[in-house]
């Protein structure tokens, strides 16, 4: 595999938009996710939205032209918002420290990596070129409780989980960025990955 990883306009992120699909269902078919090809079409609309978002950065994993991954991310808005799952957020963490430790802050939203290219580097190479500009370092992710890889993964990235797990093991788990001005002092007294 001749594999290059990197930060990418909108416009040409949109222009793989098939890659993406099959990304897409290859990395959030199984288990803990369980979507199909109708998330996938779902989250294709989704990304023609999110392009526009203030902030937007994006990564693609290439083979050549074959996509094996990508990364999408934006700027939290002030007010922190109220759709999707950031009331579980909110809840997780307090209002006032979802607003402190996560408006304006770079959101990482989606990272995908397809199943040959995993355990290669792209997955850290992806959420590297969506982070690594950010000069203050505030940048933040969540995943479900039940991806207990995915949430390995972030950790030996180097990024602090926020959020205990639910007893039952559901919910959603936010990490903060290395370099987030947080993330030391919480570092200390991170909660278990699985």
């Amino acid at each position: 595999m001749a594999v290059t990883v990197g930060a990418v306009f909108a416009s040409r992120l949109l222009s793989y938009a098939e890659g993406i699909r099959s990304v897409y269902v290859d990395a959030f078919g199984g288990a803990p996710w369980g979507e199909g090809p109708e998330h996938a079409d779902h989250y294709l609309r989704r990304l023609a939205y999110d392009v526009t978002r203030t902030g937007f950065t994006a990564a693609l994993a290439l083979d050549g032209e074959a996509v094996l991954g990508w990364a999408t991310a934006w700027t939290t808005p002030t007010p922190f918002p109220t759709s999707r799952s950031y009331p579980q957020i909110s809840a997780a963490l307090g209002a006032e420290r979802a607003a402190a430790w996560l408006c304006g802050g770079r959101e990482v939203d989606e990272l995908a990596v397809s199943s040959r290219a995993r355990g290669t580097g792209v997955g850290a190479g992806l959420l590297a070129a969506v982070t690594e500009d950010r000069a203050d370092g505030r940048c933040w992710l969540l995943t479900s409780v039940a991806a207990a890889r995915a949430r390995a993964f972030y950790v030996r990235a180097g990024w602090t989980p926020v959020t205990h797990p639910a007893a039952a093991g559901t919910g959603v788990a936010v990490h903060l960025g290395p370099r987030h001005p947080a993330a030391p002092v919480l570092a200390e007294h991170r909660p278990s990955t699985g």
